[in-house]
């Protein structure tokens, strides 16, 4: 007889009746009045099992049960007695009573209740086998196995094929750094971990294989946080003859079979918005969409305004003056604390921004005042220093109402549409923004298209790809490489969900003199690009199809779906912000032969200099 003929989590009134085998771990063992009840565990959820005394052998085994025994038990499944039934558990109807009992393997005692939700992200990371057997983990990455498994399914329907890139390529570095691999055999030569497979699967699509997929790792050696890991997985899709239009409808209807077939959740409409949009109404390309605030531009009211603030933005290069409507912000009763305004206030330095400005609409039917009330329906220090017109402009193009708060940002771009737009989602799902109903619970997908070609790196001095140096023009925007970069829109494209990017493609370049003029506008040389890239540039002069792709992050699907907090919750064994191993102690020290053979030496680092 097999060891186990059911999962412990599966087993349920359709078994009454008969002998059934398990194996699992025990998760509790209850001593009921010489009755032992245990709760066995699997990766199917949980099972009471009732030992009687009545079976002296078995009965002496249960008694020395403790958590985390790996145990077998075959038994009589039977209904559990009335008033003890567990709604909760698949499992929870029934019981099964045992019959034979044989410890597997003893267990020493664990370093934390498998049930305890106050553990630290160390402990588990430490501890990560008995993390992976919380029902917490193993849902997930089932769910991620559910998940790849549809994506495969889908693919393969629609004449995709599963081929493999190298892991041991050329270093490149357009982006992030590379992780580097020392050649033992090409002395002070170096492989590179990819990026992403973007270089290859653009030669298979030259090769002729013009519909390919992959699920892979992929590296960056980057700055962590809780949605990045240095090696993490994509599902990467690259496909020839087909439009823009054609792979963004293929790939949401991925995404929207997935989402069904695994959550049975409906994502119903993407809406698409050009990337100018998103950032002129929310500040971000990744726009989530469920939080009803919106940015008001102000920039061209405040030129002349005496706040120095304001107007200094307003005409500085590339300056911009933002306000973020808040209703009900100003309410006496059920509106925000001044200790809550000034958290924000604090909040927002983190991202650049000075300070936070605002104005409490008390009664906006009380229009200009003398001097010593400006406007007064109107709580703010910067009143005093706005003109009438650019305060009527303000109440006008916010649409202000009586008790509503209205924050300002002003400062360059980047830093009004960082700060206003985190604190748009902050408010947004704040006990404050939830009670009135600033942001609401639903699954709300956004395509972002028409992203521009490059952005001007200030400290560099030269221009760099928005997306990659491989992501093709508009047609008709070729020739503004050369003349103006700056207005060069691509054909790129992000799929977000709920302010998250969740994939991003494009169209690539297929032809050799637009590629050339990418290059140049990077100011990428002739020698340099061929250096780097000159494998790529020989193969598009074969005969290059059109082609295009889209690669998704599907760590970010599964954290999306989970609703975790850290992409770490949807990884067997990820790395910490410090891109450590805790369980295997990875990064390690190696011994002087095998940097030997690598023709490694180590450098002592310098000391640093006080001060």
């Amino acid at each position: 007889m097999a060891m186990r003929s059911h999962y412990c989590g599966l087993v349920t009134e359709a078994l009454l009746g008969e002998t059934v085998s398990l194996c699992g771990w025990v998760n509790r063992r209850r001593d009921h009045g010489g009755v032992i009840f245990v709760d066995i565990r699997d990766r199917e959820g949980y099972v009471q099992v009732v030992c009687d005394p009545d079976r002296a052998a078995m009965f002496q085994v249960a008694e020395g049960l403790r958590n985390e025994f790996c145990i077998q038990v075959r038994g009589l499944v039977r209904s559990r007695p009335t008033g003890t039934i567990n709604e909760n558990l698949k499992s929870g109807k029934v019981e099964v009573l045992c019959h034979e009992l044989t410890v597997l393997n003893p267990s020493v005692t664990p370093p934390f209740q498998l049930d305890d939700e106050s553990l630290s992200e160390t402990t588990r990371l430490t501890h990560r086998v008995l993390d992976l057997r919380r029902p917490y983990m193993q849902n997930n990455l089932m769910l991620r196995y559910r998940v790849a498994m549809e994506v495969r399914k889908y693919l393969d329907s629609h004449g995709f094929l599963d081929i493999e890139t190298p892991m041991l390529g050329k270093s490149t570095p357009e982006g992030a750094r590379d992780y580097l691999v020392p050649s033992r055999v090409h002395d002070g030569h170096f492989f590179a971990l990819p990026q992403s497979p973007q270089l290859f699967k653009q030669l298979l699509m030259i090769a002729g294989y013009d519909r390919y997929y992959q699920l892979t790792k992929c590296f960056r050696d980057e700055d962590l946080r809780a949605d990045r890991q240095p090696e993490f997985t994509q599902i990467d899709i690259e496909t020839s003859f087909l439009t823009e239009q054609d792979i963004r409808d293929l790939v949401q209807g991925m995404i929207t079979t997935v989402f069904k077939n695994t959550m049975g959740v409906d994502l119903g409409e993407f809406p698409v918005m050009a990337y100018s949009e998103a950032m002129h109404r929310y500040g971000s390309d990744k726009p989530d969409l469920r939080v009803k605030l919106e940015f008001t531009e102000l920039t061209d009211v405040m030129t002349d305004v005496d706040f120095k603030v304001f107007s200094g933005a307003a005409n500085m290069k590339d300056g911009r003056v933002v306000g973020l409507r808040v209703p009900g912000g100003a309410r006496e009763v059920g509106g925000l604390a001044r200790s809550e305004i000034d958290a924000y206030g604090e909040f927002v330095k983190i991202y650049g921004a000075k300070g936070l400005a605002y104005i409490k609409v008390n009664d906006v039917s009380k229009g200009p005042g003398d001097a010593s009330a400006r406007w007064p329906g109107l709580q703010s220090p910067v009143v005093k220093n706005l003109h009438d017109k650019a305060i009527t402009e303000v109440l006008a193009r916010t649409g202000a109402q009586n008790g509503d708060l209205i924050f300002f940002g002003a400062d360059k771009s980047k830093i009004v549409n960082d700060a206003i737009g985190a604190l748009r989602i902050k408010i947004g799902h704040s006990e404050f923004g939830k009670k009135n109903a600033l942001s609401e619970k639903a699954w709300r997908p956004l395509w972002v298209v028409d992203f521009p070609m490059f952005e001007f790196d200030e400290e560099a001095q030269r221009y760099t790809a928005v997306h990659h140096p491989f992501t093709a023009p508009k047609e008709g925007h070729e020739d503004w490489m050369v003349t103006a970069p700056e207005k060069c829109i691509s054909q790129g494209y992000d799929m977000v969900l709920n302010g998250w990017e969740m994939g991003g493609g494009s169209v690539r370049i297929h032809r050799a003199d637009v590629q050339q003029k990418v290059f140049d506008a990077l100011k990428i040389t002739p020698e340099e690009a061929q250096e780097k890239f000159g494998f790529l540039l020989d193969a598009l002069q074969y005969g290059a199809p059109p082609h295009g792709g889209l690669a998704f992050g599907l760590d970010r699907i599964i954290t999306l779906m989970t609703g975790a907090e850290s992409i770490r919750d949807v990884i067997a064994f990820p790395k910490t912000q410090r891109a450590q191993c805790l369980l295997t102690q990875a990064p390690s020290p190696v011994d002087e032969k095998q940097l030997r053979e690598l023709h490694i030496r180590l450098r002592t680092p310098e000391p640093v200099k006080a001060g």
